[in-house]
């Protein structure tokens, strides 16, 4: 994580920095490391923790306690984005207009707190399954970056855990046993990022290599050799 704040240069002396947290172990991770990079980072950041509430029972309280104990200011934002996707608008592929929403509210939120950044806890096994999901359901060749500025809201979103393996995040979590927040969603385990991630695994068994390639693939752009945007 270190590496990848010096490295894409995503903290600033003086930065508040809302770290989004679904209650996920991902979130939870970035939080709990975050919080102790404060100690010795060589620049000084302000640090916030602030979950939107979907309105599907979850129970935040183990998270409200970890941010106390880590000194972190905590804001659960409560929603209906649950009751909006699964009743109102009864959607098939619920993960894009959920993730907007919830994107939405983490913006309002973090505006009303003068954040001017947003950490989010996405690895490098999100990024190529990201990519992968662009390419079959988009017919794109796209995922995220490191950092990217919201012109609407003006808040720049950090993923600092660029370089991890979920692996490695995981077992992390299980080594200081963070309050993981079981998952409500009723799409839980059967997205397209699901069928993704499997697939990733299954290509690994025939190709351990797969995983790093494409992670490679994606991270260094001299790699691509791709067709021209205009005709030569």
């Amino acid at each position: 994580m270190r590496r990848a704040c010096t490295e894409q240069n995503l903290i600033a002396d003086g930065d508040r920095i809302a770290v989004g947290v679904s209650g996920g172990k991902d979130s939870l991770a970035l939080l709990y490391a975050l919080s102790a990079f404060r100690r010795f980072s060589p620049q000084k950041f302000e640090l916030f923790a602030v979950t939107v509430d979907m309105g599907l029972g979850a129970d935040y309280a183990p998270v409200a306690t970890l941010c106390a104990d880590l000194d972190v200011p905590y804001t659960l934002e409560k929603t209906d984005i649950g009751d909006v996707i699964f009743h109102v608008r009864k959607e098939k592929n619920p993960c894009s207009l959920c993730s907007k929403m919830r994107r939405g509210a983490l913006a309002s939120v973090i505006a009303k707190m003068q954040c001017n950044k947003l950490a989010l806890g996405h690895h490098a096994d999100d990024l190529i399954e990201t990519f992968l999901l662009s390419l079959f359901y988009e017919g794109r060749l796209n995922t995220f970056a490191p950092q990217s500025y919201l012109s609407r809201s003006g808040v720049t979103v950090i993923r600092p855990f660029v370089y991890l393996s979920e692996a490695d995040v995981a077992a992390f979590v299980r080594d200081q046993a963070l309050p993981v927040v079981t998952n409500p969603c009723p799409a839980d385990k059967h997205t397209q990022r699901e069928y993704v991630k499997n697939l990733i695994k299954s290509i690994g068994r025939d190709i351990p290599i797969a995983r790093e390639r494409m992670i490679s693939a994606v991270t260094h752009p001299e790699r691509n050799n791709l067709w021209p945007a205009e005709k030569q």
